[in-house]
């Protein structure tokens, strides 16, 4: 998934890449990550999102489409759900005046 970030994913795409079933990839990756798949896709766009933010001056919407969002509508919103702040408040922290 690393590799394939920027690029639309479903269940099924990642099950057949892992050659087995969406019902045992779900079963099995939640008996060893605690997440579904798609929880743990969205937390790892949010992080490279976050990097980008940190190092960077890309725009919000060029930033959702590097991690894998595709929206900058999407972006903000699974950013919201993951962590407490917004994008660009996230990225103020970073910001040397």
């Amino acid at each position: 998934m690393h590799e394939q970030l920027t690029e639309p994913l479903t269940l099924a795409a990642i099950a057949e890449q892992a050659a087995m079933s969406t019902r045992t990839l779900s079963r099995q990756f939640r008996a060893q990550t605690g997440s579904t798949p798609l929880q743990w896709l969205i937390r790892l766009r949010v992080h490279r999102a976050q990097e980008l933010l940190e190092t960077t001056d890309l725009s919000i919407d060029q930033i959702a489409t590097a991690s894998g969002f595709g929206t900058a509508v999407l972006l903000r919103q699974h950013f919201t759900k993951t962590t407490p702040t917004t994008p660009t408040a996230y990225r103020r922290t970073f910001t040397t005046a």
